[in-house]
């Protein structure tokens, strides 16, 4: 697997810039900036640590899919690890097999810095090379996203 990194700056605190990204106050702003990625992008379950999370959409022939993942850190405002190790197919978790094998076990983690009020965003994430040049140009379209909402 490979690893990515982006950044923004946000003109808002660390801790309403976590609160936006993962949409604990409403879950709609974590939908906004993530419909970047798929105008369906959800999540069900929570962001405690240990905890199981579906990050979920439905494809263009309305069938259900995502990830199956456990919030592996929390530190508020602070850090952020999510651990992927399975994908939905429909509402059946698949964790074992060769689709499963080529990246489970990669993170994409959420670092919040603060600086007089500026938050930067680190996004780190690992994925696998057939995703390289979807990652590299939808994240920052999802990045200049969650900074267009955090700052109103």
């Amino acid at each position: 697997m490979k690893k990515l990194q982006f950044k923004k700056e946000i003109n808002a605190t660390a801790q309403k810039v976590y609160e936006t990204m993962l949409g604990l106050k409403d879950k709609s702003t974590y939908e906004y900036w993530t419909a970047a990625f798929n105008p369906t992008s959800t999540y069900e379950g929570n962001w405690n640590k240990g905890s199981k999370i579906y990050f979920v959409g439905v494809d263009e022939n309305g069938k259900r899919g995502g990830m199956v993942s456990e919030i592996e850190e929390l530190q508020p405002a602070r850090f952020v690890s999510i651990k992927h190790y399975g994908f939905l197919d429909g509402d059946t978790e698949i964790t074992t097999g060769e689709q499963v094998e080529a990246w489970a076990g990669g993170h994409e983690n959420y670092a919040y810095q603060e600086n007089n009020g500026i938050t930067t965003v680190i996004v780190e994430i690992d994925t696998i090379d057939e995703y390289l040049d979807y990652f590299n140009n939808t994240y920052p379209l999802a990045l200049d996203k969650l900074k267009n909402i955090a700052e109103q």
